[in-house]
């Protein structure tokens, strides 16, 4: 049985792009949505905040010296791209999923109405919320935040490269080791970038989780909801 019910997955856009410099890798992209596909088929029920950068970061030259709203915007777009190609490739591999984005661009995605992700989520669909929260100078980590505590997420897992969170830079130095589990208070103290300010912030007041682990090692997302020691899980 998994120790969660439901889940908000945060996704970086760069863990699309595998070993290329930008763009979305279509073995990446695959390997992950079967990781889901993997936990959806235990009876969890997951959305999923996905980042920008694998597709702003190509354009990120032309955006030196631009307006930080604009650029923002344009990183909200990107996340759009990104979330559509994740639905799209969860349609191959048999889930169904619903992107709801927080801008209006009803063409392409549906806007985001809380009672609505929620009814997808009970009906067993992978909810993808696209455009981060729809506003410039908030993060995608924010928007992880912000919809988990919306949705009534058990925890906020945090998918990145690294399998959890170290004592020090676990490239850097040899002798770092991870934190198996470690209080918010402890974190801050220590100054670990675990997400950024505002969405730590509003998940220590929300008293919601957060587990940080990596989305490259295979199995990892369901040891996580099955409870095994994966990664670092961040608590009150």
């Amino acid at each position: 049985m998994p120790a969660l019910k439901r889940i908000l997955l945060k996704l970086s856009g760069e863990a699309l792009m595998g070993d290329d410099a930008f763009g979305i890798n279509r073995a990446t992209i695959v390997r992950m949505v079967q990781e889901i596909r993997e936990v959806t088929e235990l009876g969890v029920e997951v959305a999923v905040v996905i980042g920008g950068g694998n597709i702003f970061r190509g354009v990120a030259g032309g955006s030196v010296g631009m307006d930080r709203a604009t650029a923002d915007y344009m990183g909200m777009l990107a996340t759009v791209m990104n979330s559509l190609a994740l639905a799209d490739t969860m349609r191959q591999e048999g889930i169904t999923a619903r992107v709801m984005s927080a801008i209006g661009i009803e063409q392409v995605v549906e806007p985001y109405v809380r009672p609505k992700a929620l009814q997808y989520l009970e009906e067993g669909k992978v909810v993808v919320f696209a455009a981060g929260t729809g506003n410039p100078f908030f993060t995608t980590d924010t928007a992880a935040a912000l919809r988990g505590a919306e949705i009534g997420a058990e925890i906020v897992l945090k998918a990145t490269k690294v399998d959890g969170v170290y004592t020090a830079d676990p490239k850097k130095d040899p002798n770092a080791t991870r934190y198996a589990r470690i209080t918010f208070d402890e974190a801050i103290t220590k100054n670990l970038q675990v997400l950024d300010a505002t969405a730590f912030a509003l998940c220590r007041d929300q008293k919601l989780p957060i587990r940080v682990f990596s989305i490259l090692k295979p199995g990892s997302l369901k040891r996580v909801v099955m409870g095994e020691d994966e990664g670092t899980l961040v608590h009150v």
